[in-house]
């Protein structure tokens, strides 16, 4: 190139250009002063750009530097200088010469969930130390990671970062940044915190594991419509950071974990832990049963059994509250835990011993038409539910509490539980969380995963993800909630030894999708 050996502000000589993008170009760089090599990034001439446009386009470049020079951090890249190339400003910066994550991860390639927590967690550092000098990143993405020699890992490209207060400089209705990596608030025009770059971090970790970016569309427009609004594309391997991952990408900004719950959480599964978000405190909102379930023996999900706190119950129960009622039932919270369908499901007494012939006989129209059924399951009804869901076979029903339909897998530590509330309260998420309160103070080995509300088969809805510990091994849970105010709520409620969580997780899918009310 023309400017390779061009001296820059008579001390840094061009070598070579090492990355480019629209804005400008990094070139490695001699600094002739004090013999070292440096990065510099050098501003590409705008004659698109009006006067007033390039006068802030320098301007953010003065104050990237300005910003990433307030941070000192050994996953922050360091800023040596500011210099003036023919009128323009120039970034020069610490050198490292390593590939970034974007290009690790280009044509889809993936990284394991515990090299992906490493990563994370050198991210995490910088976003911590970035954020305790007042400064927002705005642009963390794969391509702004560096990942050097001995597994450091070192953030950079601050080029759009804010000092906390200070002036976005930027056009009305104008956002800056990548689009895959911009966290829904900044897409509706609201002004980014904290909690957005830990959000661009969970859409980072989430390309990591799965080999693309969550929500990516055909366009930019179809993309910024997906984060605001829909759930993110369902994860198939990210393993233990699946529950991190999914609250990072929470829509509400105070849904998400703090810095500090994050990197707890990220260093969980970096060192082979499997309760990552046990670890952290993270709260998730899932669609899993009642934090019942902390208390829970070995045993999958019923609710044959509600002692009375403290004592833990025989079998988990899951219920939280009696039937058509709001109100929450301590014993019923301790039971629930367990059989996470409990009381909140009013389930269908039909044949009696279990059997589904009786049942598949006469079932109500469902309001939607749901899914096929699966290969390897077969379709269940309930008159008095009045709903019809798939089950895997050799799953069965279990015997319990009138106001509940359990099936457990043949090593009785897996069971889906399904069941309703009539009248139902003002929104699903209000239930989940008076069972929570409950459950928290009488059981210490629940941690919540996650609990937001979403929507159901156009109804409002929720979902609730938890851990808790049995007498030998961690369960978890998730309980989908949706109904309306007044009317009924259905319950959908999967629990299951954590670590066989990846292998029993799919079954709550595919009865949630094939479940017709």
């Amino acid at each position: 190139m023309a400017d390779e050996g061009r001296l820059v502000a008579g001390r840094y000589r061009l070598v070579e250009p090492v990355g480019s993008g629209g804005m400008g170009t990094v070139w490695l760089a001699e600094d002739e002063v004090l013999a070292r090599r440096v990065a510099l990034k050098r501003l590409h001439t705008q004659p698109h750009l009006s006067d007033g446009e390039v006068a802030t386009l320098y301007e953010r470049t003065r104050r990237e530097a300005r910003s990433a020079a307030r941070v000192v951090h050994p996953n922050v890249v360091v800023v040596h200088d500011v210099v003036e190339d023919e009128g323009r400003p120039c970034i020069v910066m610490e050198y490292v010469p390593a590939p970034t994550l974007g290009d690790v991860l280009k044509g889809g390639h993936t990284l394991p969930p515990a090299e992906a927590a490493r990563i994370g967690l050198g991210m995490i550092a910088a976003v911590r130390a970035a954020h305790a000098a007042g400064v927002l990143h705005r642009d963390i993405k794969p391509g702004n990671v560096l990942l050097g020699a001995g597994g450091r890992v070192v953030l950079t490209d601050f080029g759009i970062a804010q000092t906390a207060g200070a002036s976005t400089l930027t056009q009305t209705g104008e956002m800056v940044g990548s689009i895959d990596f911009m966290a829904p608030e900044r897409i509706r025009g609201q002004k980014p915190g904290p909690s957005s770059d830990l959000w661009a971090l969970g859409a980072t970790l989430y390309q990591a594991v799965e080999g693309r970016p969550p929500y990516r569309r055909d366009t930019a427009m179809e993309t910024a419509y997906a984060i605001a609004v829909d759930p993110p594309a369902p994860m198939r391997q990210a393993g233990p950071l699946e529950p991190l991952i999914e609250v990072l990408l929470s829509k509400n900004p105070e849904d998400r974990p703090t810095a500090e719950q994050t990197e707890r959480a990220l260093r969980a599964t970096w060192s082979g832990g499997s309760t990552t978000t046990q670890s952290a405190g993270i709260a998730h909102d899932t669609q899993d049963g009642p934090a019942a379930h902390a208390a829970a023996p070995d045993a999958a999900p019923t609710s044959s059994t509600r002692p009375t706190p403290p004592a833990p119950p025989e079998k988990g129960g899951r219920g939280g509250r009696k039937r058509g009622r709001r109100t929450v039932v301590a014993v019923a919270v301790v039971a629930a835990a367990v059989a996470a369908a409990g009381t909140l499901f009013v389930s269908s007494q039909g044949d009696g011993d279990g059997a589904d012939s009786p049942r598949t006989s006469s079932a109500p129209t469902p309001s939607t038409a749901p899914s096929p059924v699966p290969d390897g399951y077969r379709l269940v009804r309930d008159q008095q539910l009045g709903v019809s869901f798939p089950v895997p076979d050799g799953w069965t029903r279990k015997k319990g509490a009138a106001d509940e339909v359990t099936y457990t897998d043949p090593t009785g530590l897996a069971g889906i539980t399904i069941g309703m509330v009539d009248p139902a309260g003002s929104h699903p998420i209000e239930h989940f969380k008076d069972i929570e309160a409950n459950t928290k103070a009488n059981y210490p080995t629940y941690r919540r995963l996650r609990m937001q509300k979403t929507t159901f088969k156009d109804k409002p809805a929720a979902v609730w993800e938890f851990t808790f510990h049995g007498r030998a091994r961690v369960f978890r849970a998730i309980d989908l909630g949706y109904g309306t105010a007044g009317g009924r709520e259905y319950d959908i409620y999967l629990s299951a030894p954590d670590a066989e969580w990846g292998t029993y997780r799919p079954v709550f899918d595919r009865v949630r999708d094939g479940f017709a009310d």
